[in-house]
C-alpha cells in the first residue's frame, strides 16, 4: 500500500457520517488489474457487480445506464476508461440527500460551497489525459473524492490536493472506510489539504495533471511540475465561463519547451467552482489574475 495522508479529526468524522455508505459490505473480490466487469449487458453487469463487488443492484443499474449514455456521447475514450467508470461506485461519494441523483448528468452539491462534477465531464477530462498504469497523476481539487477513485482504476499513483481542510478530512475518511470495506484500490490515493496552485513538488514531476476548479490562466507551478510529454486538463476562463483545455507540454531536441492547447469541448463553456487560494490557514479570494 502506498503512502497516504491520514487527515483524521472531528470534522472529517462528522462529514463522513453525512455521506451515504450504500450497501456497505466487505467487497467479495479484491481489486486487481484482471477485474473486468461485463460491458455488453446491463443484466450481466448487475449480476457481476453484486457477486464480485457486493454493491446495490439499484445503483449498478443506474451506473450502467449512465455508462451507455457516456459511450454514446464519446466521453469514454476506450475500454480502459469504460472499465474505470463501471468500477467506480459514485454513490459512495455523494451526500445522502443527493443519493437518488448519484448518476444524474449534473453537478451535485457536496457542502462547503463546492460540487461533485457530473459523470460526463469526469469521463471526458480523464479520457483526455488518458493515464496509464504506473504513471503519476496529480489532481487539484479532491472534492468528493470521486475523481481520484476513478483515477485509481487507471494508475496506482494518484496524488490529490484539496484546499478546504474539513472537506479533505471528510474525503480521506471516506477513502479509508471504503478501503476497510475491501476497495483496496483506494489505498493508492495519496491526499493532503493544501493550496493546489503550487502543485505537489515532493512527488513531481507528474505524467498527467487534472484540475477540477476554474481559473483564468494555467498556473506556472503546475506547468513546471508536468513532465515533458505530459498532459494537463484544466478549466480556463473568467468566473463561471471556463473552457476545458487540454495542455500538452513537449520538449524539442534542443531542450526548448513548448505548450500546445486545445479545447476538449470545441469552445463550449463549462462553469466550474473557482480556484481559491490560501493566505496562512484562511481561504481568501481566488488565484485569478
Amino acid at each position: 500500500m502506498r503512502r497516504r495522508e491520514f487527515l483524521a479529526g472531528a470534522a472529517g468524522l462528522f462529514g463522513a457520517a453525512c455521506l451515504t455508505r450504500a450497501a456497505v459490505a466487505n467487497v467479495p473480490t479484491p481489486y486487481s488489474l484482471d477485474l473486468n466487469p461485463p460491458m455488453d449487458s446491463k443484466e450481466k453487469f448487475i449480476a457481476w457487480g453484486v457477486a464480485q463487488r457486493g454493491e446495490d443492484p439499484k445503483f449498478l443499474a443506474e451506473r450502467f445506464d449512465r455508462f451507455q449514455a457516456m459511450v454514446r456521447n464519446e466521453d469514454l475514450l476506450n475500454d480502459r476508461h469504460k472499465r474505470a467508470f463501471l468500477l467506480t461506485p459514485r454513490e459512495k461519494f455523494v451526500l445522502q440527500q443527493n443519493l437518488g441523483r448519484a448518476y444524474d448528468h449534473a453537478f451535485l452539491d457536496i457542502g462547503f460551497g463546492v460540487t461533485i462534477s457530473g459523470p460526463h465531464i469526469v469521463g471526458r477530462m480523464t479520457s483526455n489525459i488518458d493515464p496509464k498504469q504506473g504513471e503519476k497523476v496529480l489532481e487539484v481539487g479532491t472534492g468528493s473524492g470521486y475523481q481520484s477513485a476513478y483515477l485509481s482504476h487507471l494508475t496506482d499513483k494518484v496524488y490529490s490536493i484539496e484546499i478546504i481542510k474539513p472537506l479533505a478530512e471528510r474525503t480521506r475518511g471516506i477513502y479509508d472506510g471504503l478501503i476497510k470495506d475491501g476497495y483496496n484500490e483506494f489505498g493508492e490515493i495519496t491526499s493532503k489539504a493544501a493550496d493546489g496552485y503550487y502543485g505537489w513538488e515532493e512527488f513531481g514531476p507528474f505524467d498527467k495533471i487534472i484540475v477540477t476548479c476554474g481559473i483564468d490562466h494555467v498556473p506556472p507551478p503546475l506547468l513546471q511540475q508536468l513532465k515533458p510529454g505530459g498532459i494537463m486538463v484544466i478549466p480556463v476562463g473568467p468566473p463561471g465561463a471556463q473552457r476545458v483545455l487540454k495542455v500538452v507540454k513537449t520538449e524539442a531536441s534542443d531542450g526548448q519547451m513548448t505548450v500546445a492547447r486545445s479545447d476538449i469541448y470545441g469552445g463550449r463553456i463549462v462553469p466550474f467552482v473557482p480556484f481559491t487560494k490560501l493566505e496562512g490557514d484562511q481561504i481568501v479570494g481566488t488565484h485569478n489574475n
